[in-house]
């Protein structure tokens, strides 16, 4: 069976909440959570496979010129954000902060 998602008008990608950032059409189906995992997890692995051949971080690569190493660390911080985002969305329902 198909996991559900919702349409994204962008690129075909799913889209997770309203256009507005409100989460207003936010789901919390777990198919759907788990499907987002399983793309996070293929699109990390293509990441550190495409990464993974520049064994020079001082290369510079892409459009941009940008340095293997700058886009580890942009990696990083992204990451760390969205953490954060999460922690903030997880307090607002359980209300459990500074953890």
């Amino acid at each position: 069976m198909p996991r559900p998602r919702m349409p994204n008008h962008r690129e075909g990608k799913p889209q997770l909440a309203a256009d507005d950032g409100d989460f207003e059409g936010a789901v919390a189906e777990q198919e759907l959570v788990e499907g987002a995992f399983a793309d996070l997890a293929r699109e990390q692995a293509a990441t550190d496979a495409v990464l993974d051949g520049y064994p020079d971080l001082g290369a510079r690569v892409g459009r941009d010129g940008n340095s293997v190493r700058e886009l580890l660390v942009h990696r990083i911080e992204e990451y760390a954000r969205h953490c954060g985002h999460a922690d903030l969305l997880r307090e607002r329902i359980d209300g459990r902060v500074g953890q």
